[in-house]
């Protein structure tokens, strides 16, 4: 346990906890060193390469490196970016500190030294906890408590990765958030997923308004099939609300984007009708008294 909560304060805790082989920093040549093969981050942003590669030419490493010593030469632990910048502003040699990590240990330095430090995008860090945990057989509480997360912040990263390759590449790229990824997981139906992923994005819908604009979609479908037995019963009102046309149904669109709410525009004659909102809270209804007093 004491090892757990040690891990959970960040990857210098890791360090310590794993050791060092030698008690000073030392330098070594840059080409000694190969790639962390269970590196998380698969993406890297060329423009902050070139600022840090432009910080380390000015001023060289000033953090160093983390290696273990693999037969003549050295696997880097931690520090990849800082490693792919010093290569690109033409250092020979890096400073580093050597440890004695295993495998496991190795995984575990860059999962916390990504997502503590560097920032993961939500679909690298899935895939690093899923590779985790499938080589190491651990459960998600386990894996939870070593890195110093929630249990529900390692199972809803995991299960991004059962949504379709399109939506995946969509979190990946920032276009959906893992909060609207939540949402297109409850639907079953993956071409509706891929579909309702495509208006969230051209329409620049909140996770908020997403769920509104579900929830509206959810009851207009209700609505539409209780009024399907009635349609040819010759009611008195020839206009009912299931004949929308397609102007009165755009501007419905229109304010459950911008109020991020529920909207019905109930059409009762030619020139009447009525504006439904709905709320789900109270503090829903007092947000939306806010944007109608404004």
């Amino acid at each position: 346990m004491e090892k757990k909560s040690r891990l959970g304060r960040g990857l210098d805790a890791l360090l310590s906890d794993g050791g060092s082989s030698s008690g000073t920093q030392t330098q070594i040549p840059v080409e000694l060193i190969e790639r962390n093969p269970y590196q998380p981050r698969k993406t890297f942003d060329d423009d902050e390469l070139a600022s840090l590669s432009a910080s380390i030419r000015a001023h060289g490493v000033l953090q160093p490196l983390v290696v273990r010593q693999l037969g003549e030469g050295y696997q880097l632990v931690a520090g990849e970016r800082r490693l792919r910048a010093a290569r690109e502003a033409g250092l020979h040699n890096v400073p580093v500190t050597i440890v004695d990590f295993n495998d496991q240990q190795i995984l575990e330095a860059a999962l916390v030294e990504n997502i503590q430090r560097a920032d993961l995008n939500p679909i690298e860090k899935a895939q690093g906890f899923k590779e985790y945990l499938t080589r190491y057989q651990m459960t998600h509480e386990q894996l939870a408590a070593r890195l110093g997360l929630g249990r529900a912040t390692i199972t809803n990263l995991v299960a991004l990765l059962e949504l379709p390759t399109e939506l995946q590449d969509a979190v990946r790229v920032g276009q959906l958030s893992t909060g609207h990824a939540k949402i297109l997981k409850g639907i079953n139906d993956p071409a509706r997923q891929i579909a309702l992923s495509k208006e969230i994005i051209a329409r620049g819908l909140s996770v908020h308004a997403t769920e509104a604009y579900l929830k509206q979609s959810s009851a207009d479908s209700e609505s539409s099939s209780s009024s399907e037995p009635r349609s040819s019963g010759g009611g008195s009102n020839g206009h009912s609300a299931a004949e929308k046309t397609a102007h009165v149904q755009s501007i419905e669109n229109e304010l459950r984007q911008k109020l991020s709410a529920r909207v019905e525009i109930r059409v009762k004659s030619k020139d009447k009708g009525q504006i439904v909102l709905a709320f789900e809270s109270n503090d829903d209804f007092e947000r939306l008294i806010e944007v109608l007093r404004r």
